[in-house]
């Protein structure tokens, strides 16, 4: 599933092409995706378009009567297509530019989104209760400590709450933990204020990181521009459970946590 690097690779990749060019018309091939892709979201069309934004891993492309707000899912890609490059059986969505440009939106799962919404799209019900935004300054150890005091719940899966931070998915999970020295299954709450500061350091490294380089590819993801990621070639832990740690050489632990797949350090983690 796309995490938040890629969404955001996503949109540094199609935003220069499309803001502030005014849209032609939007070509639904297949509505029936997470949601149905309601009719109200023609009203983009004769708008020019302001902004490409994320919140989490939601894409929102604002236009002055409303937003689109798109969602990759587990599948689904955004990309420039070619002029007259014909869809492909699971390109479902167009939006066409007054100059030919064509975001085009493929997803084979159909577990993505395109959806409107007039007004504040930060208080669409699937936007309004996420939590903050890892790479800003409104996620610190301190916010960290309060959300997480008394909780009994692993703190791989306090950070993967998207209501105490969104984008933090599985794969920079794992990886932030093990660049923390913090061992997956230990309770939330039970977690210093010292070690969540270095977690915090961590989530923030991993992701600007994998920004960097484009996101991470394990089977079908591909950026804005049609290319994958490469953070994959830098993981220390997810995928590897099996191999020796990069670190001390011992072997890495995998265990199912979550029903998620984390792999870990049983020295290097504690």
């Amino acid at each position: 599933m796309p995490e938040l690097p890629e969404v955001e690779t996503t949109r540094r990749g199609i935003a220069p092409h499309i803001i502030g060019k005014k849209v032609k018309r939007i070509e639904v091939r297949q509505p029936s995706l997470r949601w149905p892709v309601p009719a109200d979201i023609h009203a983009a069309e004769g708008r020019k378009l302001q902004s490409v934004e994320r919140r989490g891993k939601y894409l929102l492309l604002r236009f002055t009567n409303g937003t689109i707000i798109a969602h990759l899912g587990m599948s689904g890609s955004l990309r420039i297509a070619l002029p007259d490059e014909p869809p492909a059986f699971h390109d479902h969505v167009d939006l066409i530019c007054s100059d030919g440009t064509c975001l085009r939106y493929c997803d084979p799962r159909r577990f993505g989104a395109w959806l409107w919404a007039e007004g504040d799209p930060l208080l669409h019900p699937l936007l309004v209760e996420l939590g903050p935004e890892p790479l800003t300054d409104a996620f610190t150890s301190d916010y960290l400590v309060e959300r997480a005091a008394g909780r009994k719940t692993a703190v791989k899966a306090f950070l993967m709450d998207s209501h105490i931070v969104v984008g933090v998915g599985n794969i920079y999970a794992n990886e932030a933990l093990f660049m923390a020295g913090i061992h997956p299954e230990l309770a939330a709450g039970k977690v210093s204020a010292a070690r969540y500061a270095k977690l915090v350091k961590a989530v923030k490294q991993v992701l600007a990181a994998s920004i960097e380089m484009g996101g991470t590819t394990l089977r079908d993801f591909v950026g804005g521009d049609g290319k994958p990621g490469y953070f994959q070639q830098t993981l220390r832990v997810y995928g590897r459970g099996g191999e020796p740690c990069r670190r001390c050489k011992t072997v890495l632990t995998e265990i199912r946590l979550g029903q998620r797949a984390t792999v870990f350090c049983k020295t290097c983690q504690t």
